[in-house]
């Protein structure tokens, strides 16, 4: 069964500004790391439940680890239903917390 994906507006901010982030340091490198993302929300859809659960939270707030060269990213994801999973932040692995 999959899941249909959708992004809160701050978690298409955060991939906006880590886009812009990286490719002001190595555009190549961001247009990779764009589609490593968009190949991780594809597993995402099948497989939510398989992720870790948040520090603290209940069962459906996870957090899905996106790894990209020697660090990577880390999506905070809701499991709303038995059918819709939404994207509440995306970060980078080196950042503090989520914006």
């Amino acid at each position: 069964m999959s899941f249909t994906l959708r992004f809160t507006e701050e978690a298409v901010d955060d991939l906006k500004r880590l886009y812009a982030f990286a490719a002001g340091n190595d555009p190549v490198a961001a247009e990779k790391a764009l589609e490593t993302i968009g190949k991780a929300w594809e597993l995402l859809e099948e497989f939510p439940f398989s992720c870790r659960r948040a520090e603290g939270a209940d069962a459906f707030l996870r957090e899905f680890v996106i790894s990209f060269g020697d660090a990577g990213y880390v999506a905070l994801f809701e499991i709303e239903n038995n059918e819709t999973v939404t994207v509440l932040a995306v970060r980078h692995q080196r950042e503090d917390d989520y914006h």
